[in-house]
């Protein structure tokens, strides 16, 4: 299995980016291709960071071939050109981990 973890810190501007985040953009990652699971995360609590951690997202592909495949189609990128439009309301752009 391949993840793609995103690590969302708190936004300057929460309702915007929730807006955003949960009508426009959570609905295009579910179009990707060969997605197998998403999970959204609000965090609850942090040990041992400067940061301010708000939302962990989890997104889930067979390997890392189906992953890659749908980071190139075109559902991907509408989700990469997507980030421009939230990260306004954001004070600094999230930490993206792949993972095998």
């Amino acid at each position: 299995m391949s993840k793609i973890i995103i690590i969302h810190e708190k936004p300057k501007d929460i309702e915007r980016f929730e807006k955003h985040y949960f009508d426009v953009h959570i609905p295009l990652a579910k179009k990707l291709p060969k997605l197998t699971g998403a999970s959204v995360h609000r965090v609850v609590g942090a040990q041992h960071t400067d940061n301010e951690p708000y939302l962990v997202v989890e997104v889930e592909f067979k390997n890392g071939e189906d992953l890659q495949a749908a980071m190139a189609s075109p559902e991907g990128q509408a989700v990469s050109e997507d980030v421009a439009n939230f990260i306004p309301f954001m004070n600094r752009r999230p930490a993206i981990l792949i993972l095998e």
